[in-house]
């Protein structure tokens, strides 16, 4: 329960379908008494459910900010709302809140995705509001658990929907605003967080030669235009980080385009689609719809898929999610390489 919108509104549907409710708040704030848990209290004694909160700092700081910050400066790119979702939401405050109330219970959240259940099996699933869906977030979810989840506002069409059910609860959060920025960055952003100890070096082309001088490769991300600080009759985009050397490589966009792409930590969630021979779709961000592809190879430590048509910059340290035809998601990982 955050005390927005969504987590409000998926409370609302279950209070209808006459569960029995509490609302859990992780707390990633030293102090406990951030605006998040005092908004959430506010919004379970408007509901009349009752409201516990958990300080899991320590453990946000250790699974979530610190190995953002590290892959950064790794010239990575990672995406630390899956992570939170796979090591956090559905990991330590998972066991906080059994530690709370056995393990005789299911977790509600607010994010729009939906669970299925076909055949006695249950399969996480995109959202009907296909703008809206997160499930690309959700991609690194223990399988065991997904029978015990619930996603209440997964058929909502529209933010406006969920905000109007809220509204008509009679509830001033139904006007808050929604959240877009990465939630730990502080005022000046998340490059703050990481640039400090970045030393500039090159920039260079495909064929090595000097175009110019980055500000630190933390500044950088695969596909990047915009900031590069160099002159050229031509668009250039980030091809490649290269810690080792400190480099920034770019190229012309043609050049960014990828077919095959390659992840690690691989998490399967419905292996019986995972054959070769099946349509399978694929995401390499969180933006676009799942594109055709086919798999290459697949085991715990490496999902290999073609996509159909080639794709724009596959970035090393975001999330490859595989989605069945039917919507469902196959299997997730961290991007590892492209080519």
């Amino acid at each position: 329960m955050s005390g927005g919108v969504d987590s409000t509104a998926a409370a609302l549907l279950l209070i209808k379908e006459k569960y029995s409710l509490a609302g859990l708040t992780m707390e990633t704030d030293r102090s406990g008494s951030s605006s998040a848990v005092l908004s959430a209290s506010s919004v379970c004694k408007e509901l009349g459910i009752p409201h516990f909160s958990v300080n899991i700092s320590k453990e946000f700081n250790e699974k979530v900010i610190l190995p953002f910050c590290t892959s950064y400066r790794r010239g990575l790119t990672p995406n630390p709302c899956a992570d939170c979702n796979e090591r956090i939401k559905f990991g330590v405050l998972w066991e906080a809140a059994e530690e709370l109330f056995g393990n005789d219970f299911s977790v509600a959240t607010g994010h729009y995705a939906r669970i299925i259940k076909k055949k006695g099996r249950h399969y996480l699933a995109q959202g009907s509001n296909k703008t809206k869906d997160q499930s690309y977030f959700l991609g690194g979810i223990e399988g065991g658990k997904i029978p015990r989840i619930l996603f209440p506002i997964g058929d909502f069409r529209s933010k406006e929907e969920t905000r109007e059910l809220v509204r008509a609860s009679g509830l001033a959060v139904s006007e808050r605003p929604e959240s877009m920025e990465i939630c730990f960055a502080n005022e000046e952003g998340y490059r703050a967080m990481i640039s400090g100890d970045q030393s500039s070096g090159p920039i260079r082309d495909t064929s090595g030669k000097v175009l110019g001088n980055h500000k630190g490769i933390s500044e950088y991300t695969l596909g990047q235009r915009k900031g590069l600080g160099i002159a050229s009759k031509h668009p250039l985009f980030v091809i490649s980080i290269v810690p080792e050397t400190n480099t920034v490589v770019v190229a012309s966009r043609a050049e960014v385009f990828r077919t095959e792409v390659t992840a690690g930590s691989v998490n399967m969630l419905a292996p019986e689609y995972m054959k070769e021979g099946l349509l399978l779709f694929g995401k390499i961000r969180s933006q676009g719809d799942p594109m055709p592809c086919s798999l290459l190879c697949v085991d715990n430590d490496c999902l290999r898929v073609r996509f159909s048509e080639p794709v724009f910059a596959p970035a090393p340290g975001q999330r490859l999610v595989i989605y069945t035809e039917e919507g469902y998601v196959a299997a997730g990982g961290v991007i590892k390489d492209s080519c």
